[in-house]
């Protein structure tokens, strides 16, 4: 198993990159915001992201977004882990985040 983590920006981030001729199953994706948990019972630090597959040689769009401006509280982390899904070379997992950019995203994949 491989891991690979990013720090989210308001731009897209690119999670993972499928290298040629490989193949991954995506595992997990956890999505943590790192606003101080201190202020975990304020709306400060609040933070929505988007999540997206992408077909090489695909734009990002709407059609493969397969999360939507979810809201994640300071202090919160997010699990991707009941659906599993299979990514060909130069597929790529994208995550774009919200003003203020406090998360950071981890990918853990299984080569197949």
């Amino acid at each position: 198993m491989a891991i690979n983590s990013v720090a989210v920006g308001s731009t897209d981030t690119v999670l993972l990159l499928v290298p040629a001729n490989k193949r991954y199953a995506i595992t997990t994706i956890m999505v943590c915001n790192t606003f101080p948990a201190e202020v975990v019972d304020t709306d400060e630090g609040i933070t929505n992201f988007d999540l997206h597959f992408v077909a090489s040689g695909e734009p990002k769009s709407d059609a493969n977004k397969v999360i939507n401006a979810l809201q994640l509280p300071a202090g919160e982390t997010f699990t991707f882990d009941s659906e599993k899904i299979v990514l060909e070379a130069g597929d790529q997992a994208i995550i774009v985040g919200e003003s203020p950019t406090n998360l950071s995203a981890t990918i853990s994949w299984l080569e197949v």
